[in-house]
């Protein structure tokens, strides 16, 4: 397919001139201003179709950041309410949030109930996008929110897993305790996992065998950012951004908590997770825990051997929230042990497991409702303790040995808005020291500091609304001298990232967004210093460590409307990336591996994706979904490696008193864009049916889901996998999960 490159004659001169174009046109646009006598908003929060009050539910105004709680009958009240179009934002721990939007007329009270559902369609918010709540339809990136309760029905042993399937989003995998998230085609160190808006210190991004250390069952939700977000997270956050969020940020009176277990047919997977929130007014307790274990996984042509995994993991702390400011203390570990799928037609294959570990403590603390400038201001600091080793399965020896530690700190202001600007800025550092022992030590020990500046800010209009943000990072590399290696240079990145985006309301509920990035990323250690046999990229790799800068130039645009009938996103992205990194096989082959250089080319990733949700009948919607991705290198047309097909889906969601049903159909295309060394993979339909069925109580709520997934046990593989030759995808099988809700 021939895709024009749109940025390829277009001058830095008229990317700016386009930009000021657009802020001189929207300064223009007239505004309508309220003002008057203030009002007063109350309303009552319930439980799904049980009519059930529910307290401790946090109610809050986005726009003028005034939260209360709901007494024990559900109510909840604000007084001197400006009037206005505000954004009504109703949020209970684990459960997903529920925005509406209201207009508040001078002196005249409003009233505004909200109905929780435990899962299911309805306008949720993101804090990842701009680092502060918004609403999903406010937000000019797109952005997908994975809740709790989906999430427990999945079941998954890995990030990758719980992921896969959401709009624009594939897992690269080499088995399913390893499987890692891929945006929009993106994947490795262009794709930044974080928990909680912070670093996670792992190396889930170096190698397709290792894994991402977070339970995704003992997280509130996972947000996901597709499209570059280095403006707020860094340089390496160029393809997207996934954000596993755990909660505990804000006092509530009384206990909230909750407890899962869950079970599946297929490699007999058990496991079981729960947490508990104590509070006062000011003061707030918590820890979570959990653990689970899964065999050898099956298909329709036998089990993969090796394929194993076991997870155990926990986290508490303590916060204390007053009025006008707050600090915070969190402790997590997470413990893992998973095997390496082989081939069982190889002779004598080495059969190993990965025992990765992590430790990790975050302080955090801040102020709010400053008299000053600044309205507001978030600090934290966080040191992560990470170490793996490859372990043989038969002689129990170390084959290689990894650790990485992390010290990472960051303030972040908002600023007291102004008319219509709005924004915030701050700072960002991190040192990193990384090091390797073993068969597989690819890369000298190093040490990585890196520190930044940025900001972004927000105009907004009555008819449009403009982000536009800059984010200044110097990186430097420092690797030790080594018999093996000798003395390599230390290198030294300072780079400069942008971007401007306008959201425009269509229509009743419609919006029209589109957004330019300019991206910089420096190269990532791995990048500049591995050289040796690197089974988990089925590469011999050679670093090249007088690799430049990478820089991309991309435009994204959609078209959304939400309303209580229709629900519906479409979006298309082009983004060119000159001195794009990537390994090119040589030819040659070294211990059994393809021999691949670190290489530098332009490339372009194209794509679109689109979802749509229809109620055909108050209880009946149908859900229908597409994404695809084209990514090449410009200069010889050549597919890049591992990129997904043309994939839909189509499934209903129907409901009936507390029963939830979600029958859908998942057809990949075939993947014959290929990469040099990459071999075709045949296209599949896969059918599913999950659902769930809600007890509710005033103060507790029990759910019972179930995933039955790949019913017609069709032999299908994944395009991303490193061992799809050999390791197939999962056959039939059946996962039950319980899970007890209290408040």
């Amino acid at each position: 397919m021939m895709i024009r490159d749109p940025f390829k004659k277009v001058s830095k001169r008229a990317h700016y001139l386009c930009t000021a174009f657009i802020i001189f046109a929207l300064l223009t646009i007239p505004a309508v201003g309220q003002t008057g006598p203030t009002a007063t908003l109350r309303g009552t929060v319930t439980l799904g179709d049980s009519d059930k009050p529910i307290h401790n539910v946090l109610i809050t105004i986005l726009q003028l950041k005034r939260t209360v709680g709901t007494n024990e009958q559900g109510q909840y009240e604000f007084q001197n309410v400006p009037p206005g179009r505000y954004d009504i934002l109703a949020h209970l721990d684990r459960v997903p949030d529920i925005v509406q939007r209201i207009d508040i007329a001078p002196g005249t009270p409003a009233s505004l109930d909200f109905q929780v559902q435990l899962s299911g369609l309805q306008e949720q918010v993101t804090v990842t996008a701009t680092g502060t709540a918004q609403s999903l339809t406010s937000s000019i990136q797109s952005v997908e929110v994975i809740g709790s309760v989906d999430l427990a029905k999945k079941s998954p042993v890995s990030l990758g897993e719980a992921l896969d399937g959401e709009l624009g989003i594939s897992k690269r995998s080499f088995g399913p305790g390893t499987a890692r998230p891929v945006i929009r085609g993106f994947d490795g160190d262009r794709v930044l996992v974080l928990q909680d808006g912070n670093r996670i210190g792992g190396l889930g991004f170096e190698s397709g065998d290792h894994a991402e250390p977070v339970n995704v069952l003992t997280v509130e939700r996972i947000e996901v950012v597709k499209g570059p977000a280095t403006l707020l997270y860094g340089s390496n956050a160029i393809g997207g951004v996934v954000n596993a969020i755990t909660g505990h940020d804000t006092a509530h009176k009384g206990i909230n908590g909750y407890l899962t277990g869950l079970g599946s047919t297929n490699s007999s997977q058990a496991g079981t997770s729960g947490g508990v929130e104590i509070g006062t007014e000011k003061w707030l307790f918590w820890a979570n825990g959990g653990g689970q274990r899964s065999g050898d996984y099956s298909t329709p042509i036998g089990d993969v051997p090796n394929s194993f995994s076991r997870e155990v993991n926990g986290s508490a702390g303590f916060g204390y929230y007053p009025s006008k400011g707050f600090f915070s203390f969190n402790y997590n570990y997470d413990k893992r042990r998973y095997g390496i799928p082989y081939d069982p037609n190889e002779v004598d294959p080495e059969i190993v497991f990965l025992n990765p570990r992590r430790h990790s403590v975050e302080f955090k603390g801040g102020f709010k409702e400053a008299n000053s400038f600044l309205d507001a201001g978030t600090f934290s600091i966080q040191y992560n303790d990470y170490a793996h080793s490859e372990i043989n399965s038969l002689t129990n020896e170390v084959n290689t040995a990894f650790k990485n530690k992390t010290l990472l700190f960051q303030g972040i202001f908002d600023q007291k808005k102004i008319g219509k600007l709005s924004g915030r800025f701050g700072s960002w550092g991190s040192h990193r020291d990384f090091s390797a022992a073993g068969e597989e030590a690819l890369a000298p020990p190093t040490k990585q500091r890196s520190f930044a500046l940025f900001a972004l800010e927000s105009l907004d209009f009555e008819r449009a609304s403009i982000q536009f943000g800059g984010r200044l990072e110097h990186n430097q590399y420092h690797p030790d001298a080594t018999t093996s290696r000798g003395v390599l240079p230390s290198r030294s990145f300072t780079g400069f990232s942008g971007a401007v985006g306008l959201r425009i309301p269509t229509w009743s509920g419609g919006s029209f967004v589109t957004n330019y990035s300019h991206s910089y990323r420096a190269p990532s250690l791995e990048e500049l210093y591995n050289n040796g046999p690197h089974p988990g990229n089925l590469a011999f790799e050679i670093g090249n460590p007088s690799l430049k800068r990478e820089l991309g130039n991309g435009i994204d645009f959609g078209l959304r409307h939400s309303s209580k009938r229709l629900r519906f996103e479409a979006n298309g992205f082009y983004y060119r990336i000159s001195d794009f990194i990537f390994l090119a096989p040589t030819g040659a082959v070294e211990d059994d591996l393809i021999v691949a250089e670190y290489r530098q080319a332009v490339t372009r990733y194209a794509g679109t994706e689109a979802q749509l949700d229809v109620s055909l009948h108050p209880a009946v919607w149908l859900n229908l979904g597409a994404d695809y991705v084209n990514a090449e290198l410009t200069d010889t047309q050549t597919p890049l490696p591992r990129i997904p097909p043309l994939r839909a889906k189509a499934g209903l969601e129907i409901r009936y008193k507390g029963l939830l049903l979600n029958p859908e159909v998942i057809v990949a295309n075939a993947q014959n864009r290929l990469f040099p060394n990459e071999t075709r993979t045949a296209g599949y339909t896969t059918f599913g049916l999950s659902g769930s069925y809600l007890f509710a109580r005033q103060h507790a709520a029990h759910i019972i889901s179930f995933n039955g997934f790949n019913l017609g046990n069709r032999l299908y593989r994944n395009h991303l996998s490193f061992i799809k030759e050999f390791a197939p995808e999962m056959g039939r099988g059946l996962r039950v999960t319980y899970t007890l809700r209290f408040f």
